[in-house]
């Protein structure tokens, strides 16, 4: 069941985009709740996961993939729009491709991606419930105002209210970016050791 909810997010990831590019303002701003769907069912299936103890690696492994796919899809279309830096998607693509190669190698040893981390900064940054949640807060309040603001850009309003959510916008996704790039570091900084501990240990096949 867990599994299929995080699946269940690829279609509506292709729902948003349809809208965001093809139905007007009005579908623009319909993508404020639906990104916010989209966002609250990765929560949703963590919450399946472990009340009906399907927790696993391979679900670890769907969790993580749908994560990253809402992720740089999302900044990518928003920065295809016009709406934030292409520095942003690319900063984002740089540091997932990094830390997902790392984890990569880990799940080939069956070690999921939250268990890597050994040092207690490391599993504070990558793992405890205040950075997730903060990280996630930061890029469901990004993602559903850049939405929120095209649909009120293209309805031609120019109005304060207007520029304060614009600024909530860019502001939130550059503490996302932040909030990304350091809950990299640990995977980054303690990789060398956790490739010398399984260097000589075969594959779980």
């Amino acid at each position: 069941m867990a599994n299929l909810i995080t699946l269940s997010r690829f279609p509506l990831l292709i729902l948003i985009l349809i809208l965001l590019f093809y139905a007007g303002p009005t579908g623009q701003l319909a993508c404020t709740f639906l990104i916010l769907i989209l966002i609250l069912l990765d929560t949703v299936d963590g919450m399946v996961a472990r009340r009906r103890r399907e927790t696993s690696l391979l679900g670890s492994a769907l969790d993580i993939a749908a994560d990253r796919a809402v992720e740089l899809v999302l900044w990518v279309s928003f920065a295809s729009l016009g709406l934030i830096p292409l520095l942003i998607p690319l900063v984002v693509i740089i540091r997932g491709t990094l830390t997902d190669s790392i984890r990569a190698v880990a799940s080939s040893h069956g070690v999921r991606a939250f268990d890597m981390s050994r040092a207690a900064w490391a599993r504070f940054l990558v793992a405890s419930p205040a950075m997730r949640t903060s990280y996630g807060v930061a890029k469901a309040v990004a993602f559903c105002t850049l939405a929120l603001w095209l649909g009120l850009q293209n309805l031609g309003l120019e109005t304060p209210a207007v520029a304060v959510i614009r600024f909530i916008a860019l502001a939130s996704s550059w503490v996302a970016v932040f909030l990304c790039v350091a809950r990299g570091v640990p995977v980054l900084v303690e990789a060398p050791a956790f490739f010398r501990q399984y260097s000589s240990t075969p594959r779980q096949e």
